[in-house]
């Protein structure tokens, strides 16, 4: 029996010969091959035929490039924002960025470091890869210029593939946004235009004011009727559309200088975590101009015009520039009101969402009604002179003191009696570290206002009187001379 089996196996030379047969053939076939089908079709069909065969993986990749073409990938920063909060402290690798004006320094995964996350039950793989290419052909030429892609991919198994699109994804970028809200350093732009030429953003810096609503010198009802003003407005974004409104909200801070105006500004920005656009409408050259410039400007802004009753009069029209301009005169505003007002409330006003516009004057009385009308000015706040509830603010800000016994009572006195502006009680409290010495100074500063209103409206009051007798008298003689 073992005999028959041992005969039934093949010699080597006969598996020799099959060998060399078989290698005859598929050389045969190739020759076939390459004589029958062109080029681009042979490498079709090889691939499809790899294809075919190749083992299917259920593992599915998800890439997000750092560029969109021109534009930046907005996945890619959001899906980057999102991973550094998720670093492993066991990671070999990791990536430390600070641009110049940044505070903080950036931790972000580095090339090749993976990071495991899980959504609902689902475990997916991310990894950073930078690749670089160092040949560029140009004109029939090759020359070295050494260029980075980088991209992130996201690997998950093939059946969750609607679950991480349609839910974890969008999951990522609200978790994205609101850890760039907590770190966001709020800027400070400068807007400028001359005529036609090239508008947008001269100057940014970042809005280092310290201000917020807990450190504002103001009416503790006012601040709170503000702070649930901008909640409130935050919070509507379907109200507004729902409404078919612009999403967007108007301010109007009218009161006398040195009440808390450009301060209340930038309690606002702070609060909101919005960058302000500052606007001067003395250097805008033209209605285009004016469009393009807040055009340029970004959603989730301020944009700040202050002393609006010194730029616009009442009816005021649009003059037409010289075509010989005088360079050494100083030149005036060339838009029109209307300009104006089309972007802040006609069809220019929806081109962006999540905007505050504010105005800024000392006399709002002078204001032309057009601008004050619901829609363009929502909300009218009067800034006034110090109050009391001012005053202990300022004194636990700057003194760290909630009560000093007599003094108290005194400055609250004095402040009630007489007209004075957080900026100047401010000043008074910066004078010395010696506390007995700056309230000492603050009694003395208030006393010296007091008198010297007091012979204001003396004299005042001594004019009105005078005036009265003229007017007597003038009557007295044009009775007589009737």
């Amino acid at each position: 029996m073992a005999t028959r089996t041992l005969a039934q196996l093949p010699t080597p030379s006969s598996l020799l010969l099959a060998y060399a047969s078989m290698s005859t053939s598929i050389m045969l076939f190739r020759t076939i091959f390459d004589q029958l089908f062109p080029t681009q079709l042979r490498h079709y069909i090889v691939e499809a035929v790899r294809g075919y065969w190749k083992p299917k993986s259920s593992e599915l990749t998800l890439v997000f490039e750092e560029t969109d073409g021109m534009e930046s990938n907005h996945m890619f920063d959001a899906a980057e924002s999102y991973l550094c909060s998720k670093i492993n402290p066991d990671s070999n690798r990791l990536r430390i960025t600070k641009s110049v004006k940044e505070k903080h320094i950036n931790i972000k995964f580095a090339e090749s470091e993976e990071i495991i996350d899980s959504f609902e039950g689902i475990s997916v793989t991310w990894r950073y890869v930078r690749q670089q290419y160092s040949q560029i052909k140009c004109a029939g030429d090759e020359y070295s210029n050494e260029n980075m892609d980088s991209y992130i991919e996201l690997k998950f198994d093939k059946k969750f593939k609607e679950i991480i699109i349609s839910s974890y994804l969008p999951w990522i970028m609200q978790k994205s946004q609101e850890l760039e809200h907590e770190k966001k350093v709020v800027k400070l732009h400068d807007l400028q235009s001359y005529g036609g030429a090239r508008s947008g953003i001269q100057d940014s810096v970042n809005l280092d004011h310290p201000s917020t609503f807990e450190t504002l010198a103001m009416d503790p009802k006012m601040k709170k009727a503000i702070i649930d003003d901008l909640d409130l407005f935050m919070r509507r974004r379907d109200f507004y559309k729902k409404v078919g409104k612009a999403w967007k909200r108007g301010y109007l801070l009218y009161g006398p200088p040195g009440t808390g105006k450009s301060s209340l500004i930038a309690a606002m920005a702070n609060y909101l975590k919005f960058d302000i656009y500052d606007l001067q409408l003395r250097n805008v050259g033209s209605d285009s101009g004016l469009k393009k410039l807040l055009l340029g400007t970004r959603n989730r802004s301020i944009l700040v015009i202050e002393d609006i009753d010194c730029t616009i009069s009442p009816h005021r029209k649009k003059t037409t520039p010289s075509v010989f301009p005088d360079f050494n005169h100083v030149r005036g505003p060339q838009f029109s009101l209307s300009g104006l007002l089309n972007f802040i409330d006609g069809l220019w006003s929806c081109c962006g969402d999540e905007r505050i516009i504010i105005f800024t004057t000392n006399h709002k009385e002078t204001l032309d009604p057009a601008l004050l009308r619901p829609g363009r000015m929502d909300v009218h706040i009067h800034m006034s002179y110090l109050t009391v509830d001012g005053f202990n603010t300022l004194a636990a800000n700057y003194l760290n003191i909630h009560d000093h016994h007599w003094r108290f009572r005194e400055i609250k006195e004095l402040i009630e009696c007489k007209k004075v502006t957080p900026a100047e009680v401010a000043e008074e409290l910066m004078k010395s570290d010696d506390v007995e010495v700056v309230l000492d100074g603050l009694v003395k500063f208030l006393e010296r206002k007091k008198v010297e209103e007091d012979e204001i409206e003396d004299e005042t009051e001594d004019e009105i009187e005078r005036d009265d007798e003229n007017q007597v008298r003038e009557a007295k003689k044009a009775k007589i001379i009737s």
